[in-house]
């Protein structure tokens, strides 16, 4: 495992399992919770990902990144996607019980902003930073109003996986070679095409610690009698996003609203209304055949419904930004990280936050209400 300067990992036994966690070296484990912020990352990749943004946080704060089960560091367990993504909420809870941190601010970054909006609906949070969350509804097979295509979920879940990708996981393979190696999914889709960095290499090395294991990366799927003839299964990772497990839309009527930072790149490859990840948009460009239409199976508008549901979250005395980072993409702490600080500094208050840098223009505020 490849560590920044200052920054460590540890084991956390907990009554679930055993969790992985990175943390910073000099931090206090006796910060307070108001200044405590915990990431969560997203899937195919690890809490190595955070590493940048924890080294460029304030020295008063304390910063810890967690490993899902099946990603890093920690146990690779099955995951019941019937539960949605509460397996890797509760384990997140535990984590948290272990560490004996009460409540803090969460971040979660794609599926991880699933997973911290599953949290905040059990258990309290001073704030919830979202970068480039999956919908509310789950990935795929809804309309925008989060109304569900099919009953069984075709075309979602662990059938979707790129059986070729699947293979280079497993065969840790670092290349560059097709489209399909890790490293040619990272930057085809987790980041825009003008993005450079001397760390492709620990990107990589996170996405290669993807459990593929049975109950892990992807999941299984079953045959569905309608388009394109795969359906979401009941184990794995990309079968908890499914829509009839998968809907956090509920809060929208939290009695206790925390603050929630919306921030995401507009030049997003995998969360928007035009995915490059969801069949039904690859259909409706012909790139999978016998799409069968609009009407049967339309593009999910991730994008759009996030927006409907955390404007009704506003609507309902919440308190969102929406920060939409002009070319990036799906990794905006990577891309433009003093954007990614200078809106997470503010989102939870941080009392230094006024003498920060402003965000560039290429930031731009779509809505800050309450």
């Amino acid at each position: 495992m490849t560590l920044f300067d200052g920054i460590t990992s540890r084991i956390v036994d907990t009554d679930r399992l055993t969790v992985n966690i990175l943390e910073r070296a000099a931090d206090d484990p006796q910060t307070p919770p108001d200044r405590t912020v915990v990431f969560v990352h997203g899937n195919v990749s690890s809490a190595l990902f955070w590493q940048e943004i924890m080294q460029d946080l304030p020295s008063d704060l304390r910063a810890i990144a967690v490993d899902l089960r099946g990603f890093g560091g920690s146990e690779h367990a099955p995951v019941d996607a019937t539960r949605g993504v509460r397996d890797f909420s509760d384990d997140l809870h535990a984590t948290l019980e272990a560490l004996d941190i009460p409540v803090a601010h969460l971040v979660g970054w794609s599926m991880g902003g699933g997973v911290v909006m599953q949290y905040a609906l059990d258990h309290p949070v001073l704030s919830l930073t979202l970068q480039s969350p999956v919908s509310p509804y789950g990935f795929g097979g809804t309309r925008r109003d989060g109304s569900r295509l099919t009953d069984d979920d075709a075309g979602c879940g662990g059938g979707g996986a790129n059986p070729d990708f699947i293979q280079r996981l497993i065969d840790h393979d670092t290349s560059d070679d097709a489209q399909t190696s890790p490293r040619s999914v990272f930057r085809a889709g987790y980041v825009a095409s003008d993005y450079t960095t001397d760390h492709e290499d620990v990107w990589v090395e996170s996405m290669l610690t993807t459990s593929t294991a049975d109950g892990n990366y992807p999941g299984d799927a079953v045959p569905s009698d309608n388009w394109p003839g795969f359906a979401a299964g009941r184990h794995g990772v990309l079968n908890t996003m499914a829509p009839q497990y998968f809907d956090v839309s509920g809060i929208v009527d939290l009695a206790e609203k925390p603050p929630i930072l919306w921030i995401h790149g507009t030049a997003d490859a995998i969360v928007s209304d035009a995915s490059f990840y969801d069949l039904n948009y690859l259909g409706q460009l012909g790139i999978v055949p016998g799409w069968p239409g609009e009407d049967v199976a339309p593009a999910q508008e991730m994008v759009s419904q996030t927006r409907d549901v955390l404007g009704r979250y506003a609507a309902g005395g919440g308190t969102v930004t929406e920060v939409a980072v002009e070319g990036a993409g799906h990794s905006a702490h990577l891309e433009r990280p003093a954007v990614f600080r200078h809106a997470l500094l503010e989102i939870i208050g941080y009392v230094g936050a006024a003498a920060d840098p402003a965000p560039p223009t290429e930031a731009i505020i779509i809505r800050s209400a309450d």
